[in-house]
């Protein structure tokens, strides 16, 4: 049957049934939407970049530790990595994760998304690779597919274009949209990251689009300095990275999802812990993504 085959997803059949009724109950991501705040401890993490940085040249940012630690923690944690179509629920194949950034540090200048397959193996050198190459190619100006998709279509007329896009929600309510059309679309993938720290913005919760099968915005803000409890009881001045996430309760319970913030936590907060920093021998090829067992 159609709407039980997608190209992205493989169809979940042992949920419980409270699980597969909610779809029907709560229609789209924002009437299922669930709030997270956290506060990062970056005081160790920047530390970490900092020698990152020093010996393998890469210039990675709180953006790359992100996407490493969005990647492990939906390799520890698959059921944030579903999405709900056709009232049904997925499992998503692969971690696709999509990023903005402004094509310049200007008021008035564009902003590109990009898209991405990753893998948990990856090194955290090779994502900074990815991110880097993604980034630029969409910064070059050169048109994407999507580029292209989004210029023909606004040359049809209004009441055309909306017939259109009716048509394509409802192939994907079907799961008879093609696969080319997912796989180079950014509102398909497993989690959408926004930075804001970039442009000295502070973080703040992003609703979900419904156009797409995004269940999970996570927006970056940036990273201050704040008085909070110490160890023994005293006040110490930490640095601080605020991050807001927007979650379709419907893929999970909020339970799950905090188990998984945890995870993505610690690969933060401690990355030294979870990454190896490569020498000048082993630049790119030692710093491995691991996997997480506990």
């Amino acid at each position: 049957m159609p709407w039980i085959w997608r190209s992205d997803g493989d169809y979940v059949r042992d949920l419980p049934p409270i699980r597969r009724i909610i779809p029907f109950i709560m229609r789209g991501k924002n009437e299922a939407i669930a709030y997270f705040q956290y506060k990062l401890d970056v005081s160790r993490t920047e530390d970490f970049i900092e020698k990152f940085r020093q010996s393998t040249g890469k210039k990675i940012t709180y953006l790359h530790l992100a996407i490493f630690g969005a990647i492990q923690t939906l390799a520890r944690k698959p059921k944030l990595n579903r999405f709900v179509a056709g009232k049904r629920i997925f499992q998503r194949r692969g971690i696709w994760i999509s990023l903005s950034a402004k094509k310049a540090k200007e008021e008035d200048a564009p902003i590109v998304t990009v898209k991405r397959l990753f893998t948990p193996e990856q090194s955290l050198g090779e994502i900074f690779d990815t991110v880097q190459e993604a980034v630029e190619l969409s910064r070059s100006g050169k048109k994407t597919a999507t580029d292209k998709e989004m210029q023909f279509l606004l040359r049809l007329p209004v009441f055309l274009l909306s017939l259109v896009v009716r048509f394509q929600r409802m192939l994907d309510h079907f799961g008879l949209l093609p696969a080319s059309f997912i796989r180079n679309d950014p509102l398909y993938a497993s989690l959408f990251i926004a930075n804001l720290g970039s442009i000295q913005v502070d973080a703040a919760f992003h609703h979900l689009y419904e156009y797409g099968n995004i269940p999970i915005f996570l927006v970056m803000g940036r990273a201050q300095e704040e008085v909070v409890v110490g160890a023994q009881r005293q006040p110490e001045v930490r640095k601080l990275l605020p991050i807001c996430i927007s979650l379709d309760e419907r893929i999970t319970d909020a339970f799950y999802g905090i188990r998984a913030l945890e995870i993505f936590r610690q690969i933060f907060e401690h990355p030294q812990e979870h990454i190896s920093i490569p020498t000048s021998q082993e630049k790119g090829s030692s710093d491995k993504g691991t996997s997480y067992d506990q």
